[in-house]
């Protein structure tokens, strides 16, 4: 099988990864498009050092961040609490910060990390999260970007940020419960 083929198997699921990203069709076919154009403009970069996905998803990674930076004026993180997040804390901490019900017990999650199920899961939480929480919980957890640069791109304050992804992860918490550890996977 020809590089050429082997890059572009890996299409649809860069496509999902971008979209999930950046929650805008257009902009994630563009990265896509643009990882696989230099992808196939320099295999050479590739050395076969990792799996060829794991390469192209660097790749994207890298164009999903550009397209960010380049696009920050389009994207408009609310101060507010218009998402109702203070009445999911509410709902799930006490006067005095501590859980209103123990979080679950989650098994053994390694476990789970091994389960192609559960990746779709948690893709499908990650897609039901306010799309501005959503926005800095990827850039932060999946993106891997640093506290301080999310703060720059975003024009966010380190307080703001903090909540947003202690809000994000308490979501997200909060839907695997649900939806994969309460019992069988849906």
């Amino acid at each position: 099988m020809s590089f050429e083929t082997e890059v572009a198997q890996h299409r649809s699921s860069l496509l999902r990864y971008a979209r999930l990203q950046l929650r805008n069709d257009a902009w994630a076919e563009d990265c896509v498009s643009e990882t696989l154009l230099a992808a196939l403009s320099k295999p050479q970069a590739f050395g076969q050092r990792s799996q060829l996905k794991t390469w192209l998803v660097g790749i994207l990674k890298h164009k999903i961040i550009d397209t960010l930076r380049a696009r920050q004026r389009e994207v408009a993180l609310p101060e507010s609490d218009a998402d109702g997040s203070e009445e999911l804390d509410a709902l799930m901490f006490q006067a005095d910060g501590h859980y209103a019900t123990p979080p679950a017990d989650w098994g053994d999650p390694e476990q789970a990390l091994g389960s192609r199920q559960f990746f779709e899961v948690l893709e499908a939480c990650t897609e039901k999260l306010p799309p501005a929480m959503a926005r800095v919980f990827l850039m932060r957890e999946w993106l891997e970007m640093d506290s301080e640069d999310i703060c720059k791109e975003l024009a966010l304050t380190p307080t703001n940020l903090y909540v947003q992804l202690h809000r994000a992860r308490l979501r997200l918490r909060e839907c695997l419960e649900l939806n994969w550890f309460a019992g069988s996977p849906r």
